[in-house]
């Protein structure tokens, strides 16, 4: 039950000293009904009973750190920053925040502790002078759905994500733990994300990674690059397809699946990352096409044609880029295609390491065609689907019995166009791989043997 008479002398305790502390002891209960704003002035609050706060918000107030513990877990349902001179609320035990925790000033130390925003939190109004600290652990996690989300940013936690692929329920935590990327590479930005999503295959996803000027933990930000592990321990650069250090984000488009997420400024040679490869026909002519998300030491690539997809002859050379961090754009037009020809790009770095791209068969002759390989499959099936314009293809396995086990969906280009579908999880059988596009004029299906 909240008392007026106690909350009157709680102020007064506040003023009169340097600091204060709410302290419910066991079997106590500390209860604000209804909706109200009360102000802790340079007070922790340590709870070994039952603090509830109705739909109140509860403001930290001050000019000098708060902290928040106990042995009951404090859930608020608004929390208030408003710490001057660059003080700190300190979680000495985890906490969950129903609605929001907004910030005026100050920060709000995660100190080896979570913040539980269920479904529902979310942070506000975070900037650089106010926001979630954490070098020594803890995270901020919020649970949600996203199902073809479009630019969305769940909780404002600065995890901005797009997919045209339903990803069902997703967790998302935030920590500001640097993350030992390996003994070359050093160290990441002072944030990372755990994205945990339900779906997690063939996602063609766009994620953008916010962060403070306060975060870069003496990295470049002119050289930030997104860095992904399965495990915390090993991480694979990702590469960028946009960076802007005034706005501070870096975004990758075509993900493929989510798990831990960092930056870090990548200092070594690098490979270059392809992240297009597309040939159309023009006029009895092959227009092949390709983009790099970032490109260091590379040297030149070489276009390659094959009449059987085993031998390779190269058709033309075009000079690289040598060091980007941005997306680039070849082009290459060929012209003596055969009716059936495989195409493929190597880009030789100046150590003359080489990296290809998939390998594409394109007939110029057909205006829509469907080839699946290798058929029966293990692990992973490719399909290439030759198309008259640019649209959206659907693609279905269906079991023995006729039900759905899998839906991917991707957007063509004019021309020819390769992407896989990972089988590896599903059972062996028999299969009907479905595939629909150019609007839902070309429909083929094809027996598929998982083996």
């Amino acid at each position: 039950m909240f008392m007026k008479e106690k909350f009157l002398l709680l102020l007064l305790l506040s003023y009169s000293a340097i600091s204060a502390q709410l302290t419910i002891t066991p079997g106590a209960q500390f209860s604000v009904v209804g909706n109200l704003q009360l102000s802790l002035e340079n007070t922790d609050i340590i709870n070994n009973g039952s603090f509830t706060t109705g739909s109140s918000m509860i403001s930290f107030t001050g000019n000098a750190s708060s902290s928040i513990s106990g042995s009951q877990p404090v859930r608020f349902f608004e929390l208030g920053m408003n710490k001057t001179s660059n003080t700190s609320i300190v979680l000495l035990s985890a906490i969950g925040v129903t609605e929001r925790i907004l910030f005026s000033s100050g920060f709000l130390n995660l100190n080896g502790f979570n913040i539980d925003l269920g479904s529902t939190g979310r942070l506000e109004n975070e900037e650089e002078t106010r926001r979630v600290t954490g070098t020594n652990g803890g995270q901020v996690v919020l649970s949600t759905v996203l199902n073809g989300p479009a630019n969305a940013n769940p909780g404002n936690l600065g995890a901005v994500i797009t997919s045209s692929q339903n990803l069902g329920n997703v967790i998302i935590k935030r920590g500001h733990q640097s993350q030992v990327i390996n003994s070359t590479l050093g160290n990441s930005i002072l944030r990372y994300y755990d994205i945990i999503p339900v779906n997690d295959a063939n996602l063609n996803a766009t994620l953008r990674v916010n962060y403070f000027d306060g975060e870069l933990n003496g990295l470049n930000e002119n050289s930030l690059s997104l860095l992904k592990s399965d495990n915390a321990i090993s991480w694979v650069n990702q590469g960028i397809s946009s960076r802007n250090t005034i706005s501070n984000f870096v975004e990758k488009t075509g993900i493929g699946s989510f798990s831990r997420w960092t930056l870090s400024s990548i200092t070594g040679p690098l490979p270059v990352i392809f992240t297009l490869f597309n040939t159309k026909c023009e006029d009895n002519e092959v227009l092949i096409s390709w983009k790099t998300a970032q490109e260091q030491n590379s040297d030149h690539f070489n276009i390659e044609k094959s009449d059987d997809g085993i031998h390779w002859v190269v058709i033309g050379v075009l000079n690289a880029a040598g060091n980007s961090s941005v997306e680039s754009s070849y082009s290459f037009v060929y012209s003596n295609p055969m009716q059936n020809n495989f195409y493929r790009v190597a880009e030789y770095d100046l150590d003359r390491t080489v990296h290809y791209t998939g390998i594409i068969k394109s007939s110029c002759n057909i205006t829509d065609l469907l080839s699946v390989w290798p058929n029966p499959v293990h692990d992973k099936v490719f399909v290439n689907i030759l198309a008259a314009n640019q649209s959206q293809a659907i693609i279905k396995l269906f079991d023995a019995k006729g039900a759905l086990v899998k839906v991917q969906k991707t957007t063509l280009l004019q021309g020819s166009n390769q992407f896989s579908l990972d089988l590896g999880s599903i059972a062996k059988s028999i299969y009907q791989l479905q595939v629909e596009w150019n609007n839902g004029q070309m429909k083929k299906t094809i027996q598929l043997i998982k083996q």
